[in-house]
């Protein structure tokens, strides 16, 4: 597989390689030990997801309190989603601006968000359906959210999506700079000096 950082730091798109024949196909979608040659340490899986989204949903911009966080290792298994990465993270070079990969059922691509960064996609076809391994369980006091249309951020969605269908929750959170001022957000120099505790590769 290959594995390619993003323009936002510590998220990665994976690309495995395809092995077709006239029966099918097959494919390695995750490797912890590649992973981890890059990132610096493996997953640690303690949660899995899925959700069904219908064309034009939307869902995030999402985020969870660091230390522990959620990392986060995304794959479409049906349809497709455009997925966002989101710089949220206070005193980060990249902060505000966001970055972006197609996940469908053709190239198999997957993304990887280390913890602290923020996660959103829409979804591209009806019945998308989307994986999620992540390295904590979900815990509703430390789950925050940010409005995917605040201007601040700007994401841009496809028109391909066409109307988009958004949850109460997530139009109800805040913007960007309101979620900074209310201390929602995580610092840069925190979420790195987490990875840092986690790294193996000096070990």
């Amino acid at each position: 597989m290959q594995i390619r950082e993003l323009s936002i730091p510590d998220s990665y798109e994976i690309t495995p390689k395809q092995m077709k024949d006239d029966r099918g196909v097959f494919l390695e979608w995750y490797r912890f030990d590649k992973l981890s040659e890059v990132v610096g340490h493996p997953l640690d899986l303690r949660q899995g997801n899925l959700s069904v989204s219908k064309k034009g949903v939307v869902r995030g911009i999402h985020f969870a309190d660091v230390p522990r966080g959620q990392a986060k290792y995304v794959q479409a298994v049906h349809g497709a989603v455009l997925d966002f990465v989101i710089d949220i993270r206070v005193g980060s070079p990249t902060f505000g601006e966001w970055d972006s990969v197609l996940l469908d059922t053709v190239d198999h691509r997957s993304i990887y968000l280390g913890e602290g960064l923020g996660h959103a996609f829409v979804a591209l076809t009806d019945d998308a359906t989307v994986s999620y391994l992540v390295s904590d369980t979900y815990n509703a006091p430390r789950e925050h959210g940010i409005n995917p249309t605040d201007p601040d951020i700007n994401l841009i969605f496809p028109d391909s999506a066409g109307e988009l269908l958004l949850s109460p929750k997530d139009t109800d959170a805040p913007g960007l700079h309101e979620a900074a001022e209310l201390g929602l957000l995580p610092q840069f120099t925190d979420v790195r000096a987490f990875y840092a505790s986690l790294d193996t590769r000096g070990a």
